[in-house]
């Protein structure tokens, strides 16, 4: 029987409910389980028991991303590595591998509840040279939306672009934004976000802290992995677009705090779920509905608050809808509920960001999420589709603007294109293509040490 490890039963009590309800659908129920693999490098003792296999929705997911029963506690600290073979690879004509080298990582990081946590992803060492000044420099990405589901992992579609099965499907589409990264000399460190491949937890879809800490703590990883040619001196760019726009905001934001070791020249942020009231409404019924579920599952087990809210008013249909979804990767939920209404999930027929914003206690919590309230380190290019209406553009636009009253570095740029239809995901993905050229410019100019022209000051006619 396929198992994902949670921490503990009361973690997440609508992930136990409604299970087995659906074709393919995972149990997420077990205990943690220590170990590591013989070939893979530890800081960490490892135990003599071998983990228990974890099978989500079909896919056996490597013994590598079950983390050991003890954590070290440097955040950044590297728990183990291996090689990780890129499934878009190619040799190059010096005999090196094109974009470059992989690396499998597994590294400490801390929780929004203060406790250590494993986190996986991967470190890319390029095959070109950096023609820019200064060292090699580092950009950490983080993906926009894979989904819940292990298997959806970014460093597991680094290996494996497309997995397809009857029982997931999930498509490594962030490679393009990686490799043209690579191309320009730029080291690559991808995070695959707490919970998402590693085994021990569910990913806590959206949440500020556990993705900017992660992502933070990925660059810090970055540094110590064998070979990696990276320095504590090199420039360090953050990348992300979509959930990805949201953990690079964050990272911005935390990183003087945080991690003021990060030598942080720039950050872009596209498409940022900043305020989640507002992107919770426009992603009910659209075709990403499954997010929903994913951010109201990771919540409930992150947030009592939040998690009180969803035992009392989740019925057992919807129940066993996140349970379900919790598995899941983006072309899993866009099939299974695409255009889905949170109405159908609740035992009063309201939807979940009505049921929210009438509780004080889980709409306190649900804002404690809110982007924009710090000031974040270096320049940051803020992008937004004005059409987009799965993340809105009127609150990705306020992240700006809140950034620009703390007087921040910012460079806005509203992507204007036409309505590509409703709902439908086209408003909220062009831009990430048409927009990208764009966004590795301007972060190449900040980790070659250009200056960068904040336009707040055009923030009162921008769209």
């Amino acid at each position: 029987m396929s198992r994902k490890r949670i921490r503990s039963r009361s973690t997440l009590t609508v992930a136990a409910t409604g299970r087995g309800t659906r074709a393919g659908l995972r149990l997420l129920a077990g205990i943690v389980a220590a170990g590591t693999a013989g070939a893979c490098m530890s800081a960490v003792p490892a135990t003599a028991a071998a983990p228990e296999p974890v099978v989500s929705r079909g896919v056996t997911i490597p013994a590598f991303y079950t983390p050991p029963s003890e954590l070290p506690s440097t955040n950044g600290a590297l728990i183990r590595t291996e090689a990780l073979p890129l499934g878009l690879g190619i040799p190059g004509l010096d005999g090196r591998p094109m974009p470059g080298t992989a690396t499998r990582l597994m590294y400490k990081s801390t929780d929004s509840a203060g406790q250590r946590v494993a986190v996986t992803g991967a470190y890319i060492e390029p095959s070109t040279a950096w023609k820019g000044t200064g060292p090699r420099p580092l950009v950490a990405v983080a993906s926009g939306t894979m989904g819940q589901g292990d298997q959806c992992a970014p460093s597991f579609a680094l290996q494996n672009p497309l997995t397809l099965s009857g029982d997931t499907v999930s498509v490594g589409y962030e490679a393009l934004a990686i490799y043209r990264l690579l191309s320009t000399g730029a080291a690559v460190v991808v995070t695959d976000y707490v919970g998402l491949g590693a085994t021990d937890r569910l990913h806590t879809y959206v949440n500020r802290v556990d993705q900017a800490h992660a992502l933070l703590d990925a660059a810090r990883a970055a540094r110590a992995v064998p070979g990696a040619s990276v320095t504590a001196a090199s420039r360090t760019g953050l990348y992300g677009y979509s959930q990805g726009g949201g953990a690079s905001a964050a990272a911005a934001e935390l990183q003087s705090s945080y991690a003021p070791d990060v030598l942080l020249a720039g950050t872009y942020a596209g498409a940022p779920p900043a305020d989640l009231t507002s992107v919770m409404k426009g992603i009910d019924g659209s075709a990403l509905a499954g997010a929903l579920a994913w951010s109201i599952s990771g919540f409930a087990q992150a947030d009592p608050d939040l998690r009180a809210v969803v035992d009392a008013n989740i019925s057992p249909t919807g129940k066993a809808a996140l349970a379900d979804a919790s598995t899941m990767c983006v072309g899993d939920a866009l099939f299974g509920y695409g255009f889905t209404k949170s109405t159908k999930w609740t035992t009063s027929g309201k939807s979940i960001g009505d049921i929210i914003a009438a509780d004080p206690l889980a709409k306190a919590a649900l804002d404690k999420q809110r982007i924009g309230r710090l000031k974040p380190t270096g320049p940051v290019r803020l992008a937004t589709g004005v059409q987009d209406d799965i993340v809105p553009h009127t609150q990705a636009r306020q992240l700006a603007v809140d950034w620009c009253k703390k007087g921040a570095d910012v460079t806005y740029d509203a992507i204007v294109l036409p309505n590509l239809g409703d709902k439908i995901l086209t408003n909220h993905l062009v831009p990430l293509i048409t927009d990208q050229g764009d966004a590795i410019s301007w972060l190449t100019d900040r980790l070659s040490g250009k200056t960068a022209t904040s336009n707040c000051w055009s923030m009162p006619v921008q769209l």
